[in-house]
């Protein structure tokens, strides 16, 4: 294939998909890592698209479908683990918090295994990272299974929720708007409102990319979370922008 029809198709997917990782590029074209580097880099500097940790997102990308849990582990990996070890930070010894699903959420549950505290989640994997150090401070609300983010929903996971008071809940989300905290799931989103009304302190766990993005739930608003906890990467002026509806607690840069 020559060059200039790899960066035709390398558009295309990017713009079919939204996010793309290098690794599927990788597997579609048969080329190297380097090769795919270069092209992603030389794609925008033409500003075809935009580079992100792992892959590549469209310049004209609008959450209006979900990624696999997969594709989101692969994607802005540094990122998230700057914002799990400054959340772990908020954490204090015999507090009781819930831990919504998602993979920043889930570096979180690795920053926080082996500490002294109790943790309520309806996230499999999450559950999972936990009960492997100590089996005995979490709880896994169960319910309708949903695979695409390995996390329970539906009526019974919210009745477990709904009875259950929290030092803190910690959530994220596939964007946020203004003030306006979206996901793909209703029923999904409908548990960690729930979690939320319950906890005293509420957290969202947000990268770069997410900010002035939205899906298709709204489930809760900005204004009614305490704070917000974001990467390095995080432009200037969407921390001023958004520091109008809350407090935001940024990584430094090393």
């Amino acid at each position: 294939m020559l060059k200039s029809e790899r960066l035709q198709y390398i558009c295309r997917l990017v713009n079919e998909k939204g996010i793309v990782t290098a690794a599927e590029i990788m597997n579609a074209l048969d080329v190297s890592d380097m090769t795919v580097r270069r092209d992603l880099d030389e794609l925008e500097k033409s500003e075809k698209l935009i580079r992100i940790h792992g892959g590549a997102q469209s310049i004209n990308y609008n959450i209006d479908y979900e990624l696999s849990h997969t594709e989101k582990s692969a994607v802005n990996t540094a990122e998230k683990k700057e914002i799990a070890k400054e959340a772990a930070k908020l954490i204090k010894d015999k507090d009781t918090i819930f831990l919504g699903p998602g993979t920043t959420i889930e570096l979180l549950a690795q920053e926080i295994a082996e500490r002294n505290v109790r943790i309520v989640t309806n996230s499999l994997p999450v559950f999972e990272i936990i009960s492997q150090h100590d089996p005995e401070h979490v709880i896994l609300a169960g319910g309708n299974y949903r695979n695409h983010t390995g996390c329970f929903v539906g009526p019974l996971c919210s009745e477990v929720i709904s009875r259950l008071k929290f030092s803190a809940a910690f959530i994220s989300c596939n964007g946020l708007a203004e003030n306006q905290i979206t996901t793909s799931s209703i029923e999904e989103g409908q548990v960690q409102e729930i979690a939320l009304n319950n906890a005293h302190k509420r957290y969202l766990l947000i990268d770069a990319h997410k900010f002035n993005r939205e899906d298709f739930y709204v489930y809760y608003k900005l204004y009614n979370m305490d704070e917000i906890i974001t990467d390095s990467s995080t432009k200037q002026d969407i921390i001023s922008h958004y520091n109008q509806y809350i407090k935001i607690t940024q990584k430094r840069k090393d």
